[in-house]
């Protein structure tokens, strides 16, 4: 069967991708789409065309695992681009699901573009390490201006529909019946005069010139190291001054530039990877999931603290419990100090901190966790500590109430040993500052219930994260591979750097912080309760061996002004 098909509504050609699971752009769809524009170029009673998809959604991208075949045969999609917008009649995208990388650059090609409300657009190819390689980067600034066009490509935005309307890459929005509305569009234009894409030029205002000045400083600040946002600017801004053959032609070469780099191939199995952390083989999909909307949190501090902003942020209720009400106020202060940051850089309204924190409250009474769906433990790392955190929880809270450990290293399987429902225990790691990072690690216990993981693999969705099942293991998988630098930097220091000097050659490397800053950002003292377990011979108690003394100095980070660096009113 063809993945792509032509049939006629009497003038109008209708032109259909039919490659599921998502559509995208095989060489078999290539090469189905160039032969239909050749039957519709040499069929007189041919007036307009319209290109629609079968399924779920309309051309959702490129086929990304033809990046890395050879001889693919053609014609390739920058080759097809120009004999989309050469069409003697016009051709109206009917756009529904997603419209993403190549498949809305085969639309923007389209002469006239018609969606559903439901539909989305975007040029997603930034967060993979290259940019859009046929012609994305020529044609979306000619539809919707340089400044629109640049922030969409480089924060690999999705407009919905209506938005896409407003800004003049999409010319129709409609309801339902996609295909006939298309067709009926399509009449509308027979016989007028139409102007493709590449005819249009870019409106760059008169602060083109200040605006991509303003916003190589910022790739610079925020984007260090990445070639791809970098190579997107340079292409968006040869839009303003070339045709589209030559800005094609340039933002090919930049392509090319980024696709043959380590970064578009380390950031493309990031992609793979992400979307397979998401299905565990033994764990059926159309499990009933436990409500959770109320989430107790043990332990006030710096984690605690974020780990109630990621939940209270998803509109989720949220209670803190400390030992101490010295503790509680000082932590639920730091929470809105938090908050309070996030409004000034205006990722938050003063209204939305308001709710945020209207659902975050604290106790020093267990009894206040009761009915909570989800109690997360994220004490002291010792053992003895949380099995008594444990054995009280199992005491207080309602029964199908999910237990879950913040532990970085302990067993999750001897914490739920110590409950009578170990099949209701987990590990839940979140990563510091647990408000902002993405990964949680959930860690599954051997009698961890499959209803107790498909409902936390669904929150995390929901919370902003990306949830990666670890087995019960030391360290699980994060501290694991954090823990070969580490040592190596913690060794350099003890062979003579300064601390500042390992961070600055591994932040120059790329990297967001030092391993050394991270440590004090997440707390000396958790690892050094961990290498206390460890025996007297390890070579870690060695290389860690300068640490283990400031912690035993009071000197455990972030949290008291003082670790491997000293702070300072917030400076470091």
């Amino acid at each position: 069967m063809s993945v792509v098909t032509l049939e006629y509504a009497d003038n109008v050609a209708i032109i259909t991708v039919d490659n599921p699971p998502v559509n995208v752009l095989s060489s078999a769809v290539r090469q189905g789409l160039q032969s239909a524009l050749a039957t519709i170029a040499s069929d007189d009673k041919v007036e307009a065309a319209v290109l629609v998809c079968a399924g779920r959604t309309f051309i959702a991208g490129a086929d990304i695992k033809e990046f890395s075949m050879a001889n693919v045969p053609g014609p390739s999609l920058p080759e097809l681009i120009p004999e989309i917008e050469a069409s003697p009649v016009p051709i109206v995208a009917a756009m529904h699901g997603t419209a993403l990388g190549g498949g809305f650059e085969v639309a923007m090609a389209c002469q006239y573009r018609i969606a559903l409300a439901s539909a989305q657009v975007g040029l997603p190819e930034v967060k993979l390490g290259i940019i859009p390689g046929a012609g994305g980067t020529q044609l979306l600034p000619r539809l919707i201006g340089l400044e629109a066009a640049t922030g969409m490509i480089l924060n690999c935005n999705r407009l919905k529909a209506p938005k896409a309307l407003e800004l003049g890459a999409v010319d129709k929005v409609v309801e339902d019946n996609l295909q006939d509305e298309a067709v009926a569009f399509a009449r509308t234009l027979i016989g007028k005069a139409h102007t493709a894409t590449s005819a249009h030029t870019v409106d760059g205002g008169a602060d083109a010139q200040a605006f991509l000045e303003k916003t190589r400083q910022m790739l610079a600040k925020k984007m260090r190291g990445f070639l791809a946002p970098q190579a997107a600017l340079k292409a968006v801004e040869a839009s303003m001054t070339s045709t589209l053959a030559d800005g094609m032609k340039f933002e090919r070469e930049c392509f090319m530039e980024c696709k043959n780099s380590p970064q578009s191939t380390a950031l493309q199995h990031m992609f793979f990877a992400e979307r397979m952390a998401k299905n565990i083989p033994d764990l059926p999909r159309d499990l009933a999931e436990r409500q959770v909307e109320s989430v107790g949190i043990i332990g006030a501090g710096t984690m605690g603290g974020g780990i109630a902003m990621s939940f209270a942020s998803a509109g989720i209720e949220v209670t803190i419990l400390d030992m101490s009400e010295e503790a509680l106020d000082r932590g639920l202060a730091t929470v809105k100090t938090n908050y309070d940051r996030t409004a000034k850089r205006g990722i938050l309204t003063p209204e939305q901190v308001e709710q945020c924190l209207g659902r975050i409250s604290g106790t020093l009474d267990y009894d206040d966790l009761a009915d909570c769906e989800l109690i997360i433990e994220v004490a002291v790392e010792k053992m003895d500590i949380k099995e008594i955190i444990f054995k009280k929880l199992d005491e207080t809270v309602k029964a199908g109430a999910i237990l879950a450990s913040n532990t970085s290293y302990l067993d999750i399987n001897h914490l739920a040993s110590v409950t009578k429902r170990p099949e209701d225990v987990l590990g839940l790691h979140f990563f510091s500052p647990a408000n902002i990072m993405k990964l949680l690690e959930i860690v599954r216990g051997s009698k961890t219930a499959p209803d107790v993981m498909s409902t936390v693999l669904s929150l995390a969705k929901r919370i902003g994260k990306i949830g990666v099942v670890s087995g019960v293991c030391h360290g699980f998988i994060g501290n694991r591979m954090l823990s070969c630098y580490g040592r190596e930097a913690n060794l350099a220091v003890m062979e003579g750097a300064s601390p500042s000097q390992v961070d600055k050659a591994l932040y120059d490397f790329g990297m967001a912080m030092g391993p050394l800053s991270v440590s004090d950002m997440a707390g000396l003292d958790i690892g050094y309760f961990n290498r206390k377990a460890l025996p007297e011979e390890s070579y870690e108690k060695t290389a860690y061996g300068w640490v283990n003394r400031l912690v035993e100095m009071d000197r455990k980070g972030i949290k008291t002004g003082a670790g491997i660096y000293r702070y300072e009113a917030g400076s470091r």
